[in-house]
């Protein structure tokens, strides 16, 4: 028993020494928490003078953290208000939640997917319609000097008569030679890598020229590619580029330009045709569809001017094969090199650029000394051939590398969305004509080319769309229905108060 006026301490080990702090669970800080003072409940005349002192001093201070002290020990603490938020903090949490959905990778990638198709349809009309303007470009001029030689003098007194011969006018063609073009538009191929190689050191400084060859040649290599083997595919990717381009100069000689990009736009639909065969794509019935469309749209097209003395025939059939010819190549590149890096596409369309201008130069020579191609190299208009093979590159760069930044759907929509710019140009440049089975046949290759681009799970996107809708339409007549109760019960109300008064 403990003496009264004794205090239990460790001087006095007969004593039993209460606990000074007592561990409970029902802190709000966990189970480590919430430490409770009992000295002063056990024993109520010891105090701390430094407690006592600093009350004195602080005054109203002491008074608040002894209350916080208390409500501690209690467990309980102060209630808070919240104020409600500024409406400029409101505000600035609006402008970061629309810059985050703004500025999101699936945001940029439409953004640089509205550029592509821009750069693609610029770069594809204007290369159509250089080389268009190759064959239209004549030079006429006048036998002037020998119509003079050839003149008669007559005198008639004091008049000298000269009787001139009827003045010939001689028209030159400038530009026919459309394989020379297709060679000439294919070395620059060779600038593929060049570019890449520019660009991957602009954005990676630390990368060597050296070490991404390197790292190509290497991959090459371990997929299973020899030197022979390579180059043999790229030989033959060759020809096929060479002969695609040809088939599609050529028919630029007797079509319109925007005639001739509205048949190469049903490449789409050929490709999908022999994704389906040769990849073992899904079958999807929509576009099977979009091809009987394009077929028929080329068939218009081909019987637009009639069948008899007319080489519309020949321009669209050429025209076809050209955009056949695009498709299998773009299938078989992709079957011979699988899915490589971009780096590996640029490598492989350089070696192609450079077996073009290596091996297919005597075919120049040949057609020209032959004179089945028209050369003449004091009137070449070589400024003109050179836009045309730059605004090419263009487009086959944009073709190639685009699915780096965006989707493939933007590019491709670029094939289409040229052929009215186009058909502008030609209205205005040379005054064409869209009617009757010409228009017919381009609408019919543009709508088959859509269809071509619906995704293959097309018809979940339009369920969900017209469940959509259809929520749409009930939730509105719903709340126009509650629109007129209330309207109803607040005029009955009126009433009932007027007659009340």
């Amino acid at each position: 028993m403990t003496r009264d006026g004794e205090i239990p301490a460790i001087f006095n080990p007969k004593r039993v020494r209460a606990p000074s702090v007592v561990v409970t669970g029902d802190s709000p800080n966990g189970p480590f928490g919430g430490f409770t003072n009992i000295i002063n409940a056990s024993n109520p005349q010891i105090t701390h003078s430094d407690s006592v002192t600093s009350s004195q001093h602080d005054g109203g201070e002491s008074g608040t953290c002894l209350q916080s002290n208390n409500n501690l020990e209690r467990g309980t603490a102060t209630p808070t208000t919240e104020a409600p938020p500024a409406p400029s903090a409101v505000q600035s949490r609006r402008l970061k939640a629309c810059k985050e959905s703004c500025c999101s990778e699936l945001a940029q990638k439409m953004y640089f997917g509205v550029c592509v198709t821009i750069l693609v349809t610029a770069s594809w009309v204007g290369a159509t319609h250089c080389i268009k303007f190759l064959y239209l470009r004549r030079s006429t001029y006048t036998k002037m000097s020998e119509a003079l030689l050839d003149s008669e003098v007559e005198n008639v007194g004091n008049t000298t008569i000269f009787h001139i011969p009827k003045l010939t006018t001689t028209t030159a063609a400038v530009f026919n030679a459309p394989f020379f073009a297709s060679w000439f538009c294919t070395n620059f191929a060779f600038l593929f890598f060049p570019i890449y190689l520019i660009g991957r050191i602009a954005v990676r400084k630390c990368d060597k020229p050296g070490e991404i060859l390197g790292d190509v040649l290497r991959g090459f290599r371990d997929r299973g590619f020899t030197i022979g083997r390579f180059l043999n595919r790229c030989l033959s990717f060759c020809m096929l580029w060479v002969l695609t381009t040809y088939l599609f100069a050529l028919s630029l000689r007797a079509l319109l330009a925007t005639d001739v990009m509205a048949l190469f736009a049903t490449n789409v639909a050929c490709v999908y045709l022999l994704s389906w065969v040769i990849l073992h794509e899904q079958f999807v019935g929509v576009r099977i569809v979009a091809v009987i469309l394009c077929d028929t749209g080329i068939a218009l097209l081909a019987y637009m001017d009639g069948i008899t003395g007319s080489p519309t025939l020949g321009g669209v059939v050429l025209a076809a094969l050209a955009a056949a010819g695009y498709a299998v190549f773009k299938v078989m590149f992709r079957k011979v090199m699988g899915d490589p890096p971009v780096g590996q596409v640029a490598f492989a369309f350089t070696t192609i650029g450079f077996l073009n201008a290596a091996l297919l130069w005597p075919v120049c020579v040949a057609l020209y000394l032959t004179g089945t191609e028209t050369i003449p190299s004091d009137r070449l208009p070589w400024i003109v051939l050179l836009i045309a093979s730059v605004l090419l590159l263009v487009f086959h760069i944009l073709t190639q590398f685009s699915s780096a930044v965006t989707y493939n759907l933007f590019v491709t929509l670029g094939l289409i969305t040229a052929v009215p710019v186009s058909g502008a140009l030609d209205v205005v440049l040379y005054g064409a004509q869209f009617a009757g089975m010409k228009l017919a046949g381009v609408i019919l290759i543009a709508v088959g080319f859509f269809l071509v681009m619906f995704p293959e799970n097309w018809p979940d996107y339009i369920t969900r769309l017209l469940r959509k809708t259809g929520r749409a339409i009930l939730r509105y007549q719903c709340c126009c229905e509650f629109a007129e109760i209330d309207y109803d019960n607040s005029v009955g109300y009126q009433q009932s108060k007027f007659l009340a008064y």
